[in-house]
């Protein structure tokens, strides 16, 4: 495939913080054009959006359903190869399920679907359909985090041992729900976000975050989960004491009512001979410690990095790259996958290095199982709820 791949949006209209970073992220390698969406429920709305990104007015849908349907219809050298769905998560599997039996990938923002259950029916239509699916979990596509998977991989710290992995977040430390012009309202909304509020939004990303690296799955958990603001429908605050495979135990802690926090998630793992350390505020330098000389800093763009931080590293050392630039490794390896797909080829190691369904599956398997076990009555451990 010589030519751009063809894009199509659903969510992401007009004043959406989301919708534009993935914007942004999918167009930055030239790999892929937008061509057409249904940016918001409400058709003026999405048609305003659309006409906003330059895009003709019959490729600017009301539904999501009329979306595919039509682009389904399309001679397959205009139709969407894909669509990114960047929606509240009760409007992520239907059009998800829809796209993939029409023959279009998917790009999901996450968590992956409002439910356990709707997740793993979207894994059987990913398998019975062979299409490709990405699921946005941004940290994993940062060039430090890839280095720093790569050296526990490869065995530099010895048998892992411990893992801390810590999201906190202060912008939900008070009712921000009632601003109607926040989107504070779903994500604390039962009905639109499922059993989960914090642990949904962000907790999903620190467990993703401490899988991802250490090559290790959590196998049980005993958590502990609170609503500090009066009122509030769901959880904005817990923290988990984990059991991985492997014999390796950590610490998860995800609340987004540390007044006066923005976005400082940072994870340290652990190994017999020394361990590593990240945080997403400094996002291009890894911390490597050892137990019998000083510690280390790396530093993304330069020559000693390992395989898969140099494939997705953009710029030389002491430029900084970022939250975009990680939402855009993701785009570029899903596109690089979908090409060497339909060519009936092999995909390289690289570009396969993206979070898919199976991610999906374990991020909603956590919700299901920190929920659990931080509504029992008494704190116990539980095994993984599959």
């Amino acid at each position: 495939m010589t030519r751009k791949l063809r894009m199509g949006m659903f969510g992401g209209g007009k004043g959406a913080f989301i919708g534009a970073i993935h914007r942004c992220a999918a167009l930055m390698d030239n790999q892929i054009e937008l061509v057409c969406g249904c940016f918001s429920s409400k058709p003026e709305k999405s048609l305003e959006s659309g006409r906003e990104l330059m895009l003709d007015d019959d490729r600017i849908y009301s539904t999501f359903q009329e979306m595919i349907e039509k682009e389904a219809q399309l001679p397959e050298s205009q139709r969407m190869d894909f669509i990114s769905i960047v929606t509240p998560n009760h409007l992520h599997f239907a059009p998800a399920k829809l796209a993939l039996e029409n023959g279009f990938d998917v790009v999901l923002d996450k968590p992956i679907t409002y439910s356990l259950e709707e997740a793993k029916e979207l894994r059987e239509i990913v398998r019975k359909t062979g299409r490709v699916l990405a699921l946005t979990h941004t940290y994993s596509g940062y060039p430090a985090v890839k280095e720093a998977r790569e050296r526990i991989a490869r065995g530099d710290f010895g048998k892992i041992r411990k893992i801390y992995t810590e999201y906190p977040q202060g912008w939900l430390s008070g009712p921000a729900e009632l601003d109607p012009a926040s989107n504070a309202g779903w994500r604390t909304d039962p009905s639109r976000s499922g059993k989960a509020g914090c642990m949904g939004d962000i907790g999903t990303h620190a467990l993703h975050l401490a899988e991802y690296i250490s090559g290790l799955k959590c196998t049980e958990m005993c958590a502990d989960v609170n609503t500090y603001v009066e009122g509030r429908r769901l959880d904005d605050d817990g923290a988990a004491l984990l059991r991985f495979e492997g014999g390796a135990s950590g610490v998860l802690i995800a609340s987004q009512v540390c007044a006066g926090e923005e976005n400082p998630l940072k994870i340290r793992i652990y190994g017999e001979k020394g361990g590593i350390e990240w945080r997403q505020m400094d996002p291009n330098t890894l911390i490597v410690k050892w137990t019998d000389r000083p510690a280390e800093l790396v530093n993304t763009g330069n020559g000693y990095m390992g395989y898969f931080a140099k494939a997705n590293t953009r710029t030389p050392g002491g430029h900084p790259e970022g939250y975009i630039e990680a939402f855009a490794n993701i785009y570029r390896n899903f596109a690089n996958t979908v090409r060497a797909v339909r060519a009936g080829e092999e995909p390289k190691a690289e570009w396969l290095d993206f979070p898919g369904i199976e991610d999906g599956v374990r991020g909603m398997q956590f919700i299901e199982t920190v929920i659990t076990s931080g509504h029992e009555q008494e704190s116990k451990w539980i095994k993984w709820v599959e």
